[in-house]
């Protein structure tokens, strides 16, 4: 029985770059410039280059070439969910700030578990990142322990640093929080119940500003908060609508943890009858492309998700070029959006 020929001449059967040259009758080290640095070539050259590359069917070994330079052209992205629109502006952020130095992103969903945070990093640093871009501020302490080992530089996203050092870009997240329940105390709410799910840290801290802004109106009540860690939809804020009214029938105005309770409270609040906001104000967080079509329009705290990933990935690329950024922690803030709700 005849072998099977690859014309590759080797086990692997991969195409080298020493084939790529042979073929375009050039040097290796002028295939590889025309490759990795193709303005250090003639046009004529790279055109040949280009050509042996195509007919060849060559693919450049990032590995080999990482190892050659000590960047590997690699960013590391941990995020909590692939399906949550938030992070899914805050990825389209980054992918347009990286594209122009063709950076290859490693996305990783960690699904809010320090576990898979974990098990993610460790295969990642595998591929010597240049950089990488986590989703909050609080990880474990095995993450944190592979990142100081790593040395590579890292920004942190969706919440700022207290400490100078430590890059990161987002904002105030207790703030918010506090910003949203003072909005509702000043239009006359006095039983103003919180609702949170999932509960990361991102809405633990939301939570702290409602206490706050609870404490200092002398309004706090235990029996106003539903705090659970489910998964955060439209069916749950429904659910948990029932649930804090059931706990304190006199609330007068809620404050939902992310835009998908909101809009389930209100769905179950047409389904029961009560008028949104005359009789319940409902307001959410994170202003989801639903909400300012809901009926009614959903009052909610607006989140420059986009311009968060967009803002994180610049400062990295600027510290990964050994540049020294203006800033190592950018508050981009957020708006209230004030609407039918509440």
């Amino acid at each position: 029985m005849s072998k099977i020929q690859t014309g590759k001449g080797r086990a692997s059967g991969r195409v080298t770059l020493a084939e790529v040259a042979a073929h375009a009758g050039v040097a290796t080290m002028t295939a590889s410039r025309a490759i990795s640095q193709p303005d250090m070539v003639s046009p004529a050259l790279r055109a040949r280059v280009e050509q042996a590359v195509a007919e060849l069917g060559y693919v450049p070994n990032r590995a080999a070439r990482a190892l050659a330079s000590a960047q590997s052209n690699v960013i590391v992205v941990l995020v909590p969910s692939l399906s949550n629109a938030v992070f899914t502006a805050v990825l389209a952020g980054i992918q347009d700030a990286l594209d122009a130095d063709n950076y290859q992103i490693l996305i990783g969903n960690t699904r809010y578990s320090d576990a898979e945070e974990e098990k993610l990093l460790s295969i990642y640093l595998q591929s010597n990142p240049d950089g990488i871009l986590l989703s909050g501020l609080s990880h474990s302490k095995r993450v944190r322990q592979m990142l100081a080992a790593s040395h590579v530089p890292i920004v942190s996203m969706m919440d700022l640093a207290s400490e100078p050092e430590q890059l990161s870009v987002g904002f105030s997240q207790q703030r918010a929080g506090y910003t949203m329940t003072r909005y509702l105390i000043d239009k006359g709410h006095t039983r103003i119940g919180f609702i949170g799910a999932q509960l990361d840290e991102r809405v633990l801290k939301r939570a702290e500003g409602y206490r706050k802004a609870m404490d200092e109106a002398g309004l706090s009540d235990p029996r106003l908060e539903i705090m659970v860690g489910d998964p955060s939809t439209i069916a749950l804020g429904a659910e948990l609508l029932g649930r804090i009214l059931a706990s304190a029938p006199d609330c007068d105005a809620i404050f939902c943890c992310n835009d998908d309770l909101a809009h389930g409270a209100i769905y179950q609040c047409q389904r029961r009858g009560i008028a949104v906001p005359e009789q319940l104000a409902i307001c959410g967080f994170n202003d989801l492309p639903a909400s300012a079509w809901m009926n009614p329009s959903v009052t909610t705290i607006g989140t420059p998700r986009y311009r968060i990933g967009f803002e994180a990935a610049t400062l990295l690329r600027t510290v990964i070029r050994g540049e020294t950024p203006a800033a190592t922690r950018i508050d981009l803030g957020f708006t209230l959006m004030a609407r039918e709700s509440a």
